[in-house]
C-alpha cells in the first residue's frame, strides 16, 4: 500500500482526536486537568484504561514473543487479576478516604516530606522511561514502514507526534483523556479482531481449525514449571500480581483516572471490570501471535519478535487489507499510554514537587506553570525517544518490565510499610534507603542475568564465572519487583521506631 495513503489515515486519526479534545476541554480548569472534576463515568474509565494498560508494546511484542515463550505470558496475566483485587479493595479505599489528588500525598501524611518526594521521584523516573520506550517502539515502526519511504527523518516524526499529543492534552488533561482513551481503545480492539480474522481467512481455516494448528505446533503451552526459568509459573503469577499493584495501584497515571470517578464503589467496579476485559484481550493477542507465526511459517517469512506483526500487516501480500487497520490500531494502542503519561507526570510534578496544593498563587499563575511543566515533559519525551533510537533495543517489553521492577520497588516498599505497620520512619534517611534498594536489586539482577545486560549494553561483561556457581542457573524474572520491594521494606524497618502509644 502507498505510504502516502497510510500516512493520510494517520493524519485523519489525529484530526479526530483533536476534535474530541476541543469538545471536552471547553471551560476546563486545573481541577479538570488533574482529576476530571471527580465526575468521570466509571464505564468509560474502565474501557479506556484497557488501552492505557496494554499500549503499543503489547500490540507488537506480546504476539511477537509467542514464537519463543509460547503462551507463557498468560501466567503473568493471571497474576494481574490478583493484583487488581488488591488495588480495588485495599488501595482505592485508602485513596478515597484521604480524598487524594496525588496518591503520593499519602506518603507525606504517613511518614513526612522526604517520603512524599521520593515516591513522586520514582514514579516520574519510571513512567518517563517506560512511556518513552513504548513511544519509541511505535514511532520506529511508523518510520520504517511509512516515513522512511517518504524521506521524513526520525527526529521529525517523533517531534510531530509529540506535538500532536501535546495539543490534545494541553488543556483538558484527564477529562479529555477519559474520552480519547475510549476512542483509542475501540480502535485498538477492532483492529486486533479484524487482523485476526483476516489472517485466519488467509490460512483457510476457522477458529477450531486455527486452534488445532496452534496445538500441533505447541504454541499454546501456558504453564512453565521450570524453577530456574524466568517464565516459571509461580514467578510469573507473583510477578504479575505485584506488577499490577505497583504499576497500577501505586502509579499516579493509572490512579489519576480511577480517583476521577465519582464514588469508591464505582471506581472498584471500574478496576474489576478492567481486569476481566484484560484477560480476554491478552488471550486474543496471544492467539494473534500464534496465527502470525503460522502464517510466517507457511510463507517462509523470516521476521520474528517485534518485527513480525508489522512486517506481515504491511506486506504486499495483503494489498492493504490489514495495513490500514494495523496502523490505526497501533497508534490507538500507543496514545493512551503516552497522553496519560504526560498528563500524570505534569500532575505529579505540579502537586508533589511544586506543591500546588499549598501554593497561594492565583489560579491563572498555576495554569501557566502547569502548561510550562506539560511542555517540558514533552521535550523530555523527545530526548528519551532519541536515546532509545541510539540504543535500538529489540526487546522493549522485557526492558520495560525490568526497569519497572527496579524503579517501582521503592514505591512498593514505602506503601506496604505504611499500610502494614504503624512504625515511624526517620524521614531524613528515607532517600538513602529508597536509592539503596534499587541499586542492590540491580546488582543482584546483573549477577543473575548477565547475558541480558550484555545484549542491552552491546558489550561483554564476562560474568558467567560468577553467575553460574552463585545462582546455579537461576534466572530472576518478573519477581524482581517483589525482591526490590522487600529490600526497601527491610531498609525502612532499620530506620524506623515503634509509634508512641497515647497515654490513657
Amino acid at each position: 500500500m502507498s505510504p502516502i495513503l497510510l500516512f493520510s489515515f494517520v493524519i485523519g486519526y489525529f484530526l479526530l482526536l483533536l476534535g474530541v479534545a476541543w469538545y471536552t476541554s471547553r471551560n476546563a480548569n486545573n481541577d479538570s486537568f488533574f482529576i476530571g472534576n471527580r465526575n468521570s463515568n466509571w464505564m468509560l474509565v474502565a474501557f479506556g484504561m484497557v488501552g492505557t494498560s496494554l499500549s503499543g508494546v503489547t500490540f507488537v511484542s506480546v504476539p511477537g514473543n509467542v514464537g519463543t515463550i509460547q503462551f507463557n505470558y498468560f501466567q503473568l496475566v493471571i497474576g494481574y487479576v490478583l493484583g487488581y483485587v488488591v488495588v480495588a479493595f485495599i488501595l482505592l479505599p485508602l485513596y478515597y478516604k484521604m480524598n487524594l489528588t496525588s496518591i503520593y500525598t499519602y506518603l507525606e501524611k504517613r511518614f513526612g516530606m522526604n517520603a512524599h518526594k521520593a515516591g513522586a521521584f520514582f514514579f516520574i523516573l519510571s513512567r518517563t522511561v517506560g512511556a518513552t520506550a513504548r513511544l519509541y517502539l511505535v514511532i520506529n515502526i511508523l518510520q520504517l514502514f511509512i516515513l522512511d519511504k517518504l524521506g521524513v527523518p526520525f527526529i521529525a516524526t517523533a517531534l510531530v507526534i509529540l506535538l500532536l499529543i501535546l495539543l490534545y492534552t494541553f488543556e483538558g488533561g484527564v477529562r479529555t483523556i477519559i474520552f480519547t482513551d475510549t476512542l483509542q481503545t475501540s480502535g485498538m480492539l477492532i483492529g486486533l479482531v479484524a487482523c485476526l480474522l483476516v489472517l485466519m481467512n488467509t490460512l483457510g481455516t476457522d477458529l477450531a481449525g486455527t486452534w488445532q494448528l496452534i496445538s500441533d505446533n505447541n504454541y499454546n503451552q501456558v504453564l512453565n514449571w521450570d524453577a530456574k526459568s524466568p517464565f516459571n509459573f509461580w514467578k510469573q503469577l507473583i510477578g504479575g500480581m505485584f506488577i499490577t499493584i505497583t504499576m497500577t495501584g501505586l502509579d499516579q497515571e493509572m490512579m489519576q483516572k480511577n480517583i476521577s470517578v465519582r464514588t469508591l464503589k464505582d471506581s472498584q467496579k471500574n478496576v474489576m471490570t478492567l481486569s476481566f476485559i484484560l484477560v480476554i484481550v491478552n488471550a486474543l493477542f496471544l492467539l494473534l501471535g500464534a496465527v502470525l507465526y503460522l502464517y510466517a511459517t507457511s510463507t517462509g517469512l523470516a521476521a520474528r519478535g517485534d518485527d513480525l506483526f508489522p512486517t506481515i500487516a504491511l506486506s504486499d501480500a495483503f494489498s492493504g487489507t490489514i495495513g490500514v487497520i494495523f496502523i490505526i490500531a497501533l497508534i490507538s494502542a500507543l496514545f493512551p499510554s503516552v497522553d496519560g503519561a504526560i498528563t500524570s507526570l505534569t500532575s505529579s510534578f505540579c502537586i508533589d514537587i511544586l506543591d500546588f496544593n499549598r501554593s497561594a498563587a492565583d489560579e491563572s499563575i498555576k495554569r501557566r506553570r502547569r502548561l510550562a511543566v506539560h511542555l517540558s515533559f514533552a521535550i523530555v519525551f523527545l530526548i528519551m525517544v532519541l536515546v532509545f533510537k541510539i540504543i535500538n533495543d529489540k526487546t522493549i517489553i522485557q526492558f520495560i518490565i525490568k526497569f519497572a521492577g527496579i524503579t517501582y520497588g521503592p514505591l512498593l516498599g514505602l506503601f506496604s510499610f505504611g499500610i502494614l505497620t504503624k512504625r515511624v520512619l526517620k524521614d531524613s534517611l528515607v532517600w538513602l534507603i529508597c536509592l539503596t534498594g534499587p541499586l542492590l536489586t540491580l546488582v543482584l539482577d546483573l549477577l543473575c542475568n548477565p547475558h541480558y545486560y550484555e545484549g542491552l549494553l552491546h558489550i561483554p561483561l564476562g560474568m558467567d564465572s560468577i553467575s553460574t556457581p552463585l545462582f546455579n542457573g537461576y534466572k530472576i524474572g518478573p519477581e524482581l519487583i517483589l525482591l526490590n520491594g522487600v529490600i526497601t521494606f527491610l531498609g525502612l524497618w532499620l530506620i524506623s521506631r515503634p509509634a508512641h502509644k497515647p497515654n490513657n
